[in-house]
């Protein structure tokens, strides 16, 4: 499935076959040379990359009712009664503090109308509007609306409607197909019926039931091609061409857009690598690893260090990305449909204070956050732990993926009022299990995420430069 992270690599290190393609009639025309084909690949792979990404989630929730991932078609929501754990695959680093309700919108022949109702103060909730750009392009939620009920209007590109009565606010996407993400809290694991009651009172209608008038013609069917681990694998431009039909071109990428079209990817074109001479497919494949090591390059360093710490703001909308696509495509893989920093925060790390790399089948480690000096925020924050290859949820003997701000009450606190947390795959006693944060037999990946950031010192805001830092994870001196 694509959004894995081996997929990436895969996607960008393809062996080309021995084999020599068949005289094509991508060659026959006015094809760009083996060098510019590269160059444009290269490009297209780091633009692209988010759109595939997206496109694969959007195949495997709303499209694919066979897929494992499967969660509503079109326009229906499925709320999940469960936090997320070791079996869902399908988006990396995934968040397991707050149960999901999914929500892909088609916006092709009306708007849809989605009502969130009253939810106690103490709860945070949040529905994120993304399109298929990967642009965060609207909030509903505890901190964008408050916790008060209302209907929010969600329209597709080249909408021109007035906004209708009982709607509080509309919301533009620049793509036909929308991901709305639900996240509601869940505040201990006796929280979860109270979760449920929250999630049930979520909706989701066409603007004409809303309005109480007839339907506009429906859509017409789109047969998608499915997007897999293995046809991402033979052919990542392929899936980049069927994403790119929804996509409508917009004045930022139109350059961008206007190259891929020369090595036949976009809008009425069907690009296939197989139809490439030995030479152009050599060369494409070089490109896309380039860009794929660009974006590596980028995390590596576009990321601000802090204790070992990377901390930045890496997604938003369209203005905040501003045709910046390496940067588009570095937040998509460091963690696609993460929040805007006003949302939340993500400082993540690979390496201990010292920058070496974590790893759980050689040391322990601990995580002390000074006394009065956790994590600020309004809401809640967490500290995820994550498979270091595939940047999934681990699974583990107590089902514990996370230690965050709810659990801070039940935990052991040090002398001077600090609280440790104990990082390793064994359990360090019984005596400091309470804070104990499971770890795979191998290398790791930490998220930490703060939700609905405190703006007033000590804040992590602005991202990477706030007065609040997160602490550097130690090797275990016990």
């Amino acid at each position: 499935m694509l959004t894995k992270r081996d997929l990436f690599r895969s996607a960008a290190a393809i062996t080309v076959g021995a084999a020599i393609a068949r005289p094509s009639r991508l060659m026959a025309q006015s094809y760009p040379g083996i060098i510019e084909a590269k160059n444009i690949a290269e490009e297209g792979f780091i633009y692209g990359l988010p759109l595939v990404m997206n496109y694969a989630v959007m195949n495997e929730f709303a499209v694919d009712p066979k897929s494992s991932q499967f969660k509503a078609p079109f326009n229906k929501i499925d709320n999940l009664n469960h936090v997320a754990t070791y079996e869902d695959t399908a988006v990396i680093t995934p968040n397991s503090d707050t149960p999901y309700s999914i929500l892909w919108l088609d916006l092709r022949a009306e708007p849809m109308v989605i009502s969130v109702p009253a939810v106690e103060k103490e709860r945070y909730y949040s529905v994120q509007l993304i399109d298929g750009n990967t642009y965060n392009f609207g909030y509903i939620g505890s901190r964008a609306t408050g916790n008060v009920p209302g209907s929010y209007l969600v329209v597709g590109p080249g909408w021109k409607g007035e906004k209708p009565a009982g709607i509080s606010q509309v919301f533009s996407s620049t793509t036909p197909f929308v991901f709305a993400n639900f996240r509601t809290q869940l505040i201990n694991v006796e929280d979860m019926p109270n979760v449920e009651k929250v999630q049930a009172d979520y909706k989701a209608q066409p603007l004409s039931a809303f309005l109480k008038q007839p339907a506009p013609p429906a859509a017409p069917k789109i047969d998608f091609p499915p997007a897999t681990t293995a046809g991402i694998k033979d052919n990542f431009f392929q899936y980049l061409d069927a994403a790119l039909q929804y996509v409508p071109e917009t004045p930022r990428d139109k350059e961008i857009r206007a190259k891929l079209a020369k090595i036949g990817i976009g809008p009425g074109k069907t690009f296939e690598l197989k139809d490439l001479s030995l030479e152009h497919k050599a060369e494409i494949l070089v490109g896309m690893k380039q860009g794929d090591h660009k974006i590596d390059k980028w995390l590596a360093s576009g990321n601000k260090p802090i204790n070992g710490w990377n901390v930045s703001s890496l997604l938003g909308d369209e203005a905040f990305y501003n045709g910046d696509w390496l940067k588009r495509a570095a937040g998509a893989k460091a963690g696609i449909y993460g929040n805007d920093s006003v949302e939340a925060v993500y400082p993540l790390t690979r390496v201990d204070v010292d920058g070496k790399t974590l790893d759980g089948s050689k040391h322990n480690y601990t995580l002390t956050f000074p006394a009065g000096q956790l994590p600020p925020v309004n809401s809640f924050w967490s500290v995820t732990m994550y498979d270091g290859k595939s940047q999934l949820l681990i699974k583990n003997p107590i089902n514990r993926y996370l230690i965050n701000s709810p659990m801070v009450p039940g935990m052991k606190k040090n002398e001077d009022g600090s609280l440790t947390l104990y990082i390793q795959k064994d359990s360090p006693g019984a005596d400091k299990q309470a804070n104990w944060l499971p770890a795979p037999n191998d290398t790791i990946y930490l998220v930490m995420r703060l939700y609905w950031p405190k703006t007033e010192a000590p804040s992590i805001l602005p991202a990477g430069e706030g007065t609040w830092q997160p602490p550097g994870i130690n090797v275990a001196q016990y």
